[in-house]
């Protein structure tokens, strides 16, 4: 049992550290594009490289398999919905300076996750999960009603759309990759026809006369499959509740390359947050430790 939640606490954290670092250097850096043409080619590409994982993993047959079973189909279908809505708000986050509003949906969505981890699930929650529960809200007061005032609605389509995206894949047993290819080719046609209207009217930047671009755009894929399935298979193995709270290490990142790379503004009564958020996370995660 301890061995698969360390296998599941380091998947996650693997997977948070790539889109809380490695994810907003690559999606910022090809952002000049322009965000319309980037959300196509990370839902593309995407597809493409799960097409060829499957192939060469012989996972062929476990897709044949959840064709069986509607339910699960359309619990794709919703999922791969939540994936594009939340890929599609990120990345306009990204290319349009909103880093930081992203990083608020990732603050609030752990808590989301929790909270739907024990009304779903019936995880447990103790008095220090709790205390720890209380302290994040706490900071989330303090960042948006102290010095925000209000939500920004990047935040909050952005952590809803990600909360509820983990608790479909976590009450549907399918393997990760091939859910992930299900719902990456539900949304693959919109992504294709919204591309061939951008290439019919000259506005894309892909293009066979620029091959290097051409080809850095096509890493969108392994840019969003490799995280996604790292936490994916974090919460299948150890819950919302404890991947929620580890997911902080996303918007923490993102927070400190906002502020020391972007130039984004960090003020005190982000600093004070950012320190109760991490307080929680390390009394949150010892208890799940010591208890699991």
């Amino acid at each position: 049992m301890k061995a698969q939640f360390n296998k599941g606490l380091l998947l996650t954290s693997l997977g948070s550290f790539w889109w809380g670092f490695i994810g907003v250097i690559y999606f910022q850096y090809v952002s000049f594009i322009g965000h319309i043409e980037l959300i196509v080619h990370r839902c593309l590409w995407t597809a493409v490289m799960l097409i060829f994982t499957t192939s060469i993993l012989s996972k062929w047959n476990l897709f044949k398999d959840i064709f069986k079973n509607k339910k699960t189909l359309f619990a794709l279908l919703v999922s791969g919905f939540l994936i594009f809505i939340n890929w599609a708000v990120w990345i306009y986050a990204v290319a349009t300076e909103r880093i930081i509003d992203a990083s608020f949906g990732y603050f609030i969505m752990p808590i989301i996750s929790v909270l739907l981890g024990y009304i779903f699930f019936k995880e447990k929650l103790n008095s220090k999960r709790i205390f720890s529960i209380l302290l994040v809200l706490l900071s989330i007061i303090i960042l948006i009603f102290i010095n925000l005032k209000s939500l920004p609605w990047v935040g909050l389509i952005v952590a809803f759309s990600w909360a509820f995206y983990n608790l479909i894949r976590k009450k549907i047993n399918v393997d990760t990759d091939v859910g992930i290819l299900i719902e990456s080719l539900y949304i693959l046609p919109f992504a294709l026809l919204i591309f061939y209207f951008i290439t019919k009217n000259g506005f894309n930047d892909f293009s066979l006369s620029n091959p290097g671009l051409s080809l850095f755009l096509i890493l969108a894929g392994p840019m969003t499959v490799i995280p996604l399935f790292l936490y994916v298979r974090g919460v299948e193995l150890i819950g919302l509740g404890p991947t929620g709270m580890i997911f902080y290490i996303t918007p923490t990142l993102q927070f400190i390359l906002g502020y020391f790379y972007y130039n984004e503004e960090f003020s005190i009564i982000k600093f004070v947050s950012f320190i109760i958020i991490w307080i929680a996370v390390v009394i949150y995660l010892k208890d799940l430790y010591e208890t699991s």
